[in-house]
């Protein structure tokens, strides 16, 4: 499955993979989770939202993509011992996971209090970190996978996201390339996105702002903000056949900010 092949339609193809992909009802999770359907492969979506997971999954669905609904909160232990124990029982072998959840809470340092310190890094790092581990047995029974953390720019500079944000984006793409060395002879690769300011629920919370989002554009050699389908492509790139022999690095989908020096 990790190797590569002359035949450019299985190198370019998912077909006969399973996918879990966490934070799958909106955004750049749902971009993603779409963006595996179309290359075939058999899609378990994550979310927290019972009802908007189910409503996405269903118009999937009504495309005949075999997409398959799982509600879970995996930023709590029992969320997550929930979804791993469900997801072995039905899918005793998952090919990819992409830990994609992750929220944010803008404050000055000081200013956080300490459940929302524990609410991001339990949202944003515990859930990659246990859902990782979780599924390594079924990569290993799979015959190797592929895992994609979705970090962020936040993680490799800074940006006014705030200081908890940032580290937990740090540390998935840390936790990347130790997973992706330890688990090599395992045949199990592991990959980081990381996006700039992309079009989503999220964003548009300070996108709204037309100096923020002039601001950001300002910074950005591209002139624009990306789109969720943008990110989906770099994530699914990192999945397929094709990309057999990348394992733990970090693919900034960016528009050239992180690479803008003084111009």
């Amino acid at each position: 499955m990790q190797s590569s092949s002359n035949d450019s339609s299985s190198r370019w193809s998912l077909a006969g993979q399973t996918a879990v992909v966490t934070g799958a009802s909106k955004g750049i999770g749902a971009a993603i989770a779409l963006e595996l359907l179309e290359l075939g492969a058999t899609l378990v979506a994550v979310a927290r939202t019972a009802a908007d997971l189910e409503q996405q999954v269903a118009e999937w669905q009504q495309r005949g993509l075999p997409a398959h609904a799982l509600a879970a909160d995996v930023s709590t232990p029992a969320g997550r011992t929930q979804l791993l124990g469900e997801i072995a029982q039905r899918w005793p072998q998952v090919h990819i996971l992409v830990n994609n959840v992750g929220t944010n809470v803008r404050k000055p340092t000081v200013e956080y209090s300490d459940e929302e310190y524990r609410y991001l890094l339990a949202t944003n790092l515990d859930s990659a970190w246990e859902l990782s581990r979780g599924v390594q047995p079924l990569m290993v029974a799979a015959g190797g996978g592929s895992i994609v953390n979705i970090s962020s720019v936040a993680g490799l500079t800074h940006v006014r996201t705030g200081a908890i944000y940032g580290m937990t984006k740090a540390a998935l793409v840390q936790l990347t390339r130790n997973l992706a060395v330890e688990w090599a002879g395992l045949n199990i690769r592991v990959n980081c996105v990381a996006p700039w300011y992309i079009r989503t629920p999220l964003a548009e919370t300070v996108l709204k702002n037309d100096d923020f989002r002039n601001s950001v554009i300002g910074r950005t050699p591209m002139g624009r903000v990306g789109e969720p389908e943008e990110v989906a492509a770099a994530a699914a790139f990192l999945c397929l056949p094709a990309a057999a022999y990348i394992t733990g690095q970090t693919l900034a989908v960016d528009g050239g900010f992180t690479v803008n020096g003084f111009s």
